[in-house]
Formats: C-alpha cells, structure tokens, sequence
C-alpha cells in the first residue's frame, strides 16, 4: 500500500466560474485535509460537479487559485496535476482484461515490471480471481472497483470521484459505499467525492460541504450538519426536518417561543442567528427525536418537554419504523418518525396525539428564509 502523501490537501482560494453571465460557482475557498474524505454534495447544477473539474484541471477558474499541497497548479493540464479521476462511466477499456485495463497507467509511463503492483491493487479491491475477465464480464459494482483501482496505482495526491456510484441499483452502491470507505482508509489518499445522494456523503465522508447555487451552504462533520443545521436549505436537504415559525418571547441561554399559542423551548447555542425578544425565529426538529402519544396519556409526559397537540393525517409503514403525519394548529403536516419496536394500535389516522421531544433536540434558524428551501419535489436524475 501507499504512504501518505505529505501536503496531499486541496486548497481552492476564491475560485469561481463563469460561462457568459452565468456563474456556475461564486468566489469560493475551501481547503480539504490531507488524507481525508471529502464530499461536495447538492442537488444538479449547484456548482459541485464544475468545482471537482476545476481541481481535476479540467475546467479553467474564472477566478482564484487551486493548490494542490504546496503547489499551485491552477493553470497546469490535467496530466501534470497530481490528481486522478473516476467517472460514473468507469471508463473502463473494454478490449483489455481487468489485469491491463489496471495496468494501463503504469505501462504509460514506461514501467515494465507491473504484476506486483497490479496484483497489490486486485487484492486491495478483492477482485484477484477476475484478473483475465474483460469489463463486461463483471458487475457494476466490480467494474466500478477496476476504476478505483486503475487511478489509485498511478498514487494520486488526491482522488476525483464524480458520481461514482450513481449507474447502481441501491443495494449495490450501499456495498460500494463501505467499500469505498475502505479502500480510502486502507490508502490514506484524500478522496474529494461529489453527489447528490445525502446518505452517500453522510456514510463515506468525513467532511460534507453542501452546495446550493454555486455557494457552500455550510461544511462539516456528518452528524454536525445534520444535528445543528444553519439554513433551511441545509435541514431540508439532509433528511426531513419540522420547521415551525415562532415568535421569540425571552432570550437567554434558553430561547423561549410560542407559536399558535403553543410555548416551546430551545437552547440559545442552537440558533444560527441570534434571537431577541420580539423577533421571529424558525424552530426544527427531525422527526427521530419525537416521541408520539394517545391524548389521553399526556399527563404521563415528563416535565420540561416540547408538547404539541395534533391529530393524526396519515401513516406509513416502513419497516424500520411507522412515518406519522400530524396536523396541528402550531404547523401543519409535522412528520413523526417512531421504530417499530411496540406498536400502539391507538395510532391510527384521526387519533388526537400530543407530539413531545427534549428541547436540548431543537435548532433555531433565521425566519427570514424560505421554509421550503431544499426540498426536493422531483426525484434527483443522477
């Protein structure tokens, strides 16, 4: 296996690109650690695909500069950068076996003796048993790992991946993503991978930037994006959040709102602008964190909970869990996620349920926003 490669970071320094008077990526810095996973996810056209191009060299920055550890590779050709790329179409060549299609880019270079190196990559992507089969013979998910494969012999500074997974059913990119995941660990090479799909950058990156409208929205560890989100667009786009409009009655380190005369509290650390007395504030909460019960058992609440009260709209068994819509006075359609370890008969459509969380469970974001931002309507195209 390969070392690290010192100074293997990807550092992009107010870089952004135009296409007439369309800017694909406004002015952007961002700075990827060496030996990390890095994903830049959004939905079609927010700027991400343009951005891993413009890395690659395969793109010219209408402004600003890309460094590639200590080097500034901006204006070099994508065969002087010390990147490779893998493509959603694999790119495999078809007339060579597994073992050349690996091969190709030592060979290229004029290195002769390769079989030690190929075969260290083969057994990296368990695919030693299919060293003679040509790329039809195989399945996408091990075509797929050929590619891995053929770029990371050449040892990359840093790994493209565009799409990479997007040409497989579910199961198999669920498999591909652990895989993925593993051979990044196992080499240590930073992997700057870009997607629409938010469990894929939830499962394999260590850090997420979520791009909408050629701007990074916000950046972070998995759990942090998903947990404290800083726009709408953010809680809307990775996973489903209740967004509720409230107006702030006391602010301290406890937030206090009310909205339809229902009272809800939150911390002051979790809003992303700074709330006063008076003002408007959007409250969320991820349907996981609440708790759903009968009318009738209200009482049995813990005290200093978030309560709403509501009647059922609609259910959905998913297997893991039962999905509940309940309507309330305080927001319309709020989306109750509860697994399905005792089910109560008692929840059925037209039931009167009260909705509870812990408020330690609620993010607080800037009314001014569009609620509805990053929600998709149509089914991502890959």
């Amino acid at each position: 296996m390969t070392d690290k490669t010192e100074g293997g970071d990807v550092r992009l320094s107010g870089i952004s690109k135009h296409y007439g008077t369309f800017t694909a990526v406004h002015p952007l810095d961002l700075t990827v650690p060496q030996g990390s996973f890095f994903a830049l996810l959004g939905a079609s056209g927010c700027g991400k695909t343009t951005t891993l191009r413009m890395i690659a060299g395969l793109e010219e920055p209408s402004t600003g500069t890309v460094h590639l550890g200590d080097r500034e590779v901006t204006h070099l050709p994508p065969y002087k950068r010390p990147v490779n790329t893998v493509f959603q179409s694999y790119a495999l060549f078809p007339h060579l076996s597994i073992f050349e299609n690996i091969a190709f880019g030592l060979r290229r270079r004029g290195i002769k003796s390769v079989k030690k190196q190929v075969d260290e990559m083969l057994e990296m992507v368990q695919l030693g048993q299919f060293a003679q089969r040509k790329p039809h013979q195989l399945s996408g998910g091990q075509q797929q790992r050929v590619a891995v494969a053929r770029a990371l012999i050449n040892h990359p500074q840093v790994l493209l991946l565009d799409e990479p997974l997007g040409a497989l059913d579910l199961k198999l990119r669920r498999q591909m993503q652990l895989e993925l995941k593993r051979i990044q660990t196992e080499v240590g090479i930073t992997f700057v991978h870009v997607t629409h799909d938010q469990e894929e950058a939830m499962t394999m990156a260590d850090t997420v930037a979520v791009m909408n409208g050629g701007r990074v929205e916000q950046l972070g560890a998995p759990a942090e994006l998903y947990e404290n989100p800083r726009t709408t667009f953010v809680a809307n786009f990775l996973g489903t959040s209740n967004l509720i409009e409230a107006s702030v009655e006391s602010a301290g380190s406890d937030v206090v709102v009310s909205a339809s005369g229902t009272t809800l509290r939150l911390p002051a650390t979790r809003c992303s602008t700074t709330p006063r007395a008076g003002g408007k504030l959007l409250v969320g909460v991820r349907p996981e964190k609440v708790s759903l019960v009968p009318a009738e058992e209200e009482s049995a609440i813990a005290a200093g909970r978030n309560k709403i009260t509501g009647r059922i709209a609609a259910s959905s068994f998913i297997g893991v869990s039962t999905q509940f819509v309940v309507d309330s006075p305080v927001c319309a359609e709020l989306e109750v996620y509860v697994q399905n370890i005792e089910r109560d008969a008692r929840l059925v459509p037209g039931a009167e349920v009260v909705l509870h969380w812990n408020p330690e469970h609620t993010f607080g974001l800037d009314a001014a926003q569009d609620m509805e931002a990053g929600i998709e309507t149509v089914e991502e195209s890959a």
